[in-house]
């Protein structure tokens, strides 16, 4: 099931962040400052996060909202999944909501961001999968060797 956040989630995203082997701690802390904003202020609607749950366990999570100064444009700003069930089909279903999210809010592209490291081929590979395109890359933009790289679907 697939749901918005509650309070009591926080640390669970949490517990996930950690163990994911890309994510720095300062990766960490800026994720879970979105986290935190969304699941203690429910009128807020800058983050939007939803929680993949099964059996009451939190296995994975998106982030996504408008950008700024936009009409129609949004931001999948995280999207992570429990290293434990990693490639069982959770990161599709959370992609497909978070794509659905947009639609329904009148949204036209959704944009995420990644790293052109070599540790990050798998996520690049995901988005290549679901019909996600480069739309922009900027060198040497996290550290020198590696770029910025962001994905765009238009709906």
């Amino acid at each position: 099931m697939i749901r918005r956040i509650k309070p009591s989630d926080a640390s669970k995203i949490e517990d996930i962040f950690t163990r994911i082997p890309n994510f720095s701690e300062e990766d960490v802390k800026v994720g879970m400052e979105l986290v935190n904003i969304a699941a203690n202020n429910n009128i807020q609607n800058d983050y939007n996060v939803y929680v993949y749950e099964d059996n009451d366990k939190v296995l994975g999570f998106h982030c996504t909202g408008k950008r700024p100064l936009t009409d129609g444009v949004y931001d999948l700003y995280w999207i992570a999944v429990d290293p434990d069930v990693q490639s069982k089909g959770v990161g599709n279903k959370l992609l497909v909501h978070a794509e659905n999210f947009v639609k329904e809010n009148n949204g036209r592209w959704i944009l995420a961001e990644t790293s052109s490291k070599e540790s990050y081929e798998k996520t690049r590979d995901f988005y290549f999968r679901h019909n996600y395109k480069v739309i922009v890359e900027i060198n040497d933009f996290y550290s020198v060797g590696a770029n910025l790289l962001i994905f765009g679907k238009l709906f």
